[in-house]
């Protein structure tokens, strides 16, 4: 085996070729992962039929766990794009909150809307009310715009079950709990930071008009919407479960082990789901086959995530088994950089390459989490908030949500850059900051 200097400089280099086998070769992030492993360990000198099983085990252990939320969390956010509750949500609290505030109504609501479903999802179904409100308003497209799209990119880049947090938390051992409470605390002001304060101040600047194409909003479906608080109910289910797990195990309380079997994040959203397909799906109008339906429709987009999800499990588990992992995390514990700024940089620099935050946030997690677990003082669910706030940092023309928010609202680049890619800096940088506080207060 090479000395740990050797072992350090190939993984640097396995990193590059994963960048160019992404970026130049245009390889699929899942082929890449399992290439660049492969070479790490033949480089590292395991033996082949080693190196293989260290593969497996890797993915194997990546998605034992998330598989089963983000399948289960796809449902939940199926029927509810379905049963048009994201839309009756976001008309709610609009009407509570009134015109004068409607920015704040827009962020909450897709903050809430954003917990189970993905960015794109969300931001499709919420869209049509933003033009609404700027066209009634009279004022730049952004300033309704960027609330809905920082909470909803926020939510998707920190808060699991989320994919990329998820299997962060899974990578690195951090308790899935206190990483839901944790992250919703860091986002609200990420959030806010970005889609209140940020989004005033580029509006007054920057005047993008609603697209002719919105000049008329219809409804698709003449569905009723289900009751507004049955819809609260269901997207907070899985958390309060979970939470309630949590305290239970704490403080030792009777019947812990039922709270234990509730609050599994397997067993809290499968309820949720099913509670989903009732409420949502039959009492929608939907009979078994539709729900059956919908249900598998919901699995089609997140195969391929899945599969990067394994190849950065598999990736993660070459590094530890060459040695380099130890020998790197014993640099780190004699050096004086913070675990958390590491992470927040390698998610960082694999986002700005690579463009999807999913995918830098798990290929990070797999490279960082050999070297920071064991570091005393750092708990995994801090450094988690670390390496999902770098990988929501700078999206720009590599990234799917730029162009998504660039022809939504018919803006041209150098606009999507002053507007969307500025605010995911902002955000960024104020969940560092947020993070690294944390860390000094509490964790010390």
């Amino acid at each position: 085996m090479p000395n740990g200097n050797t072992l350090v400089l190939f993984t640097l280099c396995s990193i590059g070729l994963l960048l160019v086998l992404i970026l130049w070769a245009r390889l699929h992030a899942f082929l890449a992962l399992m290439i660049t492993s492969m070479a790490l360990g033949l480089a590292c000198g395991m033996k082949p039929l080693q190196l293989l099983k260290s593969i497996q085990n890797g993915f194997g252990e990546a998605l034992g766990f998330i598989a089963v939320v983000v399948a289960l969390g796809a449902m939940i956010g199926r029927f509810l794009e379905y049963s048009g509750g994201g839309r009756a949500l976001a008309d709610w609290v609009l009407a509570r909150f009134g015109p004068g505030r409607a920015t704040w109504a827009v962020l909450l609501s897709s903050f809430l809307i954003g917990l189970p479903i993905f960015f794109e999802v969300g931001f499709i179904i919420l869209v049509p009310l933003v033009y609404s409100l700027a066209r009634e308003s009279k004022k730049s497209l952004l300033y309704y715009g960027l609330p809905l799209a920082a909470a909803l990119t926020v939510t998707h880049a920190m808060v699991p079950p989320h994919p990329a947090p998820a299997a962060a938390a899974q990578l690195l051992g951090a308790d899935l709990g206190k990483t839901i409470l944790f992250s919703i605390a860091v986002s609200i002001p990420m959030a806010i930071s970005g889609g209140i304060f940020y989004s005033r101040w580029i509006a007054r600047r920057l005047f993008i008009p609603v697209p002719e194409r919105a000049a008329k909003v219809v409804e698709c479906s003449n569905r009723p919407a289900p009751p507004v608080p049955l819809v609260i109910l269901l997207l907070l289910l899985p958390v309060i479960l979970i939470f309630a797990a949590t305290i239970s195990n704490a403080n030792a309380l009777a019947g812990k082990e039922v709270f234990a079997f509730f609050g599994h994040p397997f067993t809290a959203l499968t309820v949720t789901a099913l509670a989903a397909m009732f409420f949502l799906g039959f009492r929608c109008g939907l009979n078994r086959a539709d729900i059956a339906r919908m249900a598998n429709e919901s699995m089609a987009p997140i195969g391929a995530l899945l599969a990067i999800m394994g190849g950065g499990g598999a990736f993660k588990q070459v590094i530890v088994d060459s040695g380099v992992g130890p020998y790197a995390g014993k640099l780190l514990a004699d050096s004086n950089m913070s675990p958390l700024v590491l992470a927040y940089l390698v998610a960082a620099a694999m986002r700005v390459a690579q463009g999807s935050a999913t995918v830098a946030i798990i290929t990070a997690a797999g490279i960082v989490a050999p070297l920071v677990k064991g570091i005393p003082g750092y708990t995994p669910e801090m450094i988690v908030l670390a390496l999902c706030c770098g990988g929501t940092i700078l999206s720009h023309v590599n990234d799917a949500g730029f162009w998504l928010v660039n022809q939504s609202f018919e803006m041209t680049v150098p606009q999507t850059l002053r507007s969307w890619t500025a605010m995911k800096v902002i955000t960024s940088g104020v969940g560092l900051v947020i993070v690294l506080l944390a860390q000094m207060i509490f964790f010390r």
